[in-house]
C-alpha cells in the first residue's frame, strides 16, 4: 500500500489539477481565450515573419507586415460574408412570402394529425411568441457588453499576436528554464512538433474553408439553390467546430432553403450536396492536408468540445481541437502522463489489454507499433 501511495498521491494531485484550471479558466476566459488564440495565430505567422527577416527587413516591420497580411485577408473574408447577407436581406418579401406558404402547410397537416384548428394553433403560436419577445429582451439587454467584449477581443489580437512574435525570444528561454538540462532535447522537441502541428492544423482550415465553400456553394448553384454561397461559407465556417459544427451547419442549411423555396425538393438536394461534400472533407481531402502527425478520438474530441464550450463559450469550442493535439503532444513525452495522452489519441490496441498484459506497458516499442498499426506519422525530430 505504501509502495503505491506516492502514485495514488501524484493522480489525486492531476485530477485536483484539472479542477482548478477549469475553475481559472471560467473565471479568466476574457483574458486567457485572447492570448491562446494569438498563440496559434503567431505560430501560423511564423513563417511569413521568417520571410522577411530572411530579407533584412528589421523585426519590428517583419512583423507588421505580417500582421498586416492577416487583416487583409480577415477583411476579405468578412467583405465576402457581408455581400452574401446583404444578397439574403435584399430577399427579405420573398422570404416572408415563402416562410407563409411553409407554416400554412404545416398548419394543414397538424389540423389532419391532431384537430387542432388553425385558431387554436394560431393562439398557441402568440402566447409563445409573448415567452420569445421577453427572453429576447433578456438577450438583447446583455448584447451591448457581449458586443463591447467582443471589439475588445478582436482589438486586443494584433497586439498580443506582435508581442508575442517580438518577444518570442525571451519566452522560450522562459519556458526552457523551467526544465533541468537533462530534459531540455525533449523540450525542445515537444517544440518543434507543437509548431508544426499548430501550423499544419491552422492552414489546413484555412484551406478546407475555401474549397468547402466553393465545392458546397458552386454546387449547390448548379442546382439552382438560392443562397448557395452563403449556405456554403456558413457551413464551411461552423465545420470548423469538430461535430457540433456540422450538424448546426446543416440546420441553417435547410432553413436558408425552406425561407427561400416554395418547394421541398431543394431540402434534399442540400442534404445530400453536403453529406457528400463532408465525405470527400473527411475522408479525403482534410486528412492529405493537415496530415497524421497526431490523431485525436471521436470520444476525445466530442467531449473536449463540450467542456471547452461550458469553459469558454464558442472561442473554446473553436480552439479545442489544436488545444488538445498540444496537450497530447506534452503528455507523450511526459512520462508521469503518458496516460493522458493516450487517452486523448487514437492510437488504438488491436487486442484487449485484459488479454494481452503488454498494452498495460509504457514503452517507445509499444507506442511505434501502435502509431504504425493506426497510420500514424512518427514526428519529424531537429
Amino acid at each position: 500500500m505504501n509502495k503505491d501511495m506516492p502514485v495514488t498521491v501524484r493522480r489525486a494531485l492531476e485530477l485536483i489539477g484539472l479542477y482548478f484550471l477549469g475553475v481559472i479558466i471560467v473565471a479568466g476566459k476574457g483574458i486567457i481565450m485572447p492570448i491562446v488564440l494569438a498563440f496559434f495565430i503567431s505560430i501560423v505567422l511564423l513563417p511569413v515573419y521568417r520571410f522577411f527577416k530572411k530579407r533584412k527587413f528589421p523585426e519590428v516591420l517583419s512583423i507588421s507586415l505580417a500582421i498586416m497580411m492577416l487583416i487583409v485577408l480577415v477583411v476579405a473574408i468578412l467583405w465576402f460574408f457581408s455581400s452574401q447577407m446583404s444578397s439574403l436581406v435584399n430577399d427579405f418579401p420573398q422570404i416572408k412570402q415563402n416562410v407563409t406558404v411553409h407554416l400554412h402547410s404545416l398548419s394543414e397537416w397538424i389540423d389532419k394529425r391532431t384537430h387542432l384548428s388553425t385558431e387554436r394553433q394560431v393562439q398557441i403560436i402568440n402566447d409563445q411568441s409573448k415567452k420569445l419577445v421577453n427572453y429576447a429582451g433578456g438577450v438583447l439587454s446583455g448584447a451591448a457588453s457581449s458586443l463591447t467584449s467582443i471589439f475588445v477581443f478582436v482589438g486586443l489580437l494584433p497586439i498580443y499576436v506582435f508581442l508575442l512574435l517580438f518577444y518570442k525570444n525571451l519566452l522560450l528561454r522562459f519556458v526552457f528554464l523551467w526544465f533541468p538540462q537533462s530534459n531540455q532535447k525533449e523540450v525542445e522537441g515537444a517544440m518543434h512538433e507543437t509548431e508544426t502541428i499548430i501550423k499544419s492544423y491552422l492552414i489546413g482550415l484555412l484551406i478546407q474553408i475555401t474549397y468547402i465553400t466553393v465545392l458546397l456553394g458552386v454546387t449547390l448553384l448548379l442546382f439552382g439553390i438560392k443562397h448557395a454561397i452563403l449556405i456554403g461559407v456558413i457551413f464551411a465556417l461552423l465545420n470548423l467546430i469538430p461535430y457540433v459544427g456540422a450538424l448546426l451547419g446543416n440546420i441553417i442549411g435547410v432553413l436558408l432553403t425552406l425561407t427561400s423555396s416554395q418547394e421541398l425538393w431543394p431540402i434534399l438536394t442540400v442534404l445530400l450536396t453536403i453529406a457528400a461534400v463532408q465525405f470527400l472533407d473527411n475522408n479525403i481531402l482534410m486528412p492529405r492536408i493537415v496530415g497524421s502527425k497526431v490523431k485525436i478520438n471521436a470520444l476525445a474530441t466530442i467531449v473536449g468540445v463540450i467542456i471547452a464550450g461550458a469553459l469558454a463559450g464558442i472561442s473554446g469550442m473553436f480552439l479545442s481541437l489544436p488545444i488538445m493535439a498540444v496537450l497530447k503532444i506534452i503528455f507523450d513525452r511526459t512520462e508521469s502522463m503518458k496516460q493522458w495522452g493516450v487517452l486523448l489519441g487514437d492510437e488504438q490496441p488491436r487486442q484487449s489489454p485484459m488479454n494481452f498484459p503488454v498494452f498495460r506497458k509504457k514503452g517507445k516499442k509499444i507506442e511505434e507499433q501502435l502509431k504504425k498499426e493506426n497510420g500514424i506519422e512518427p514526428p519529424d525530430e531537429r
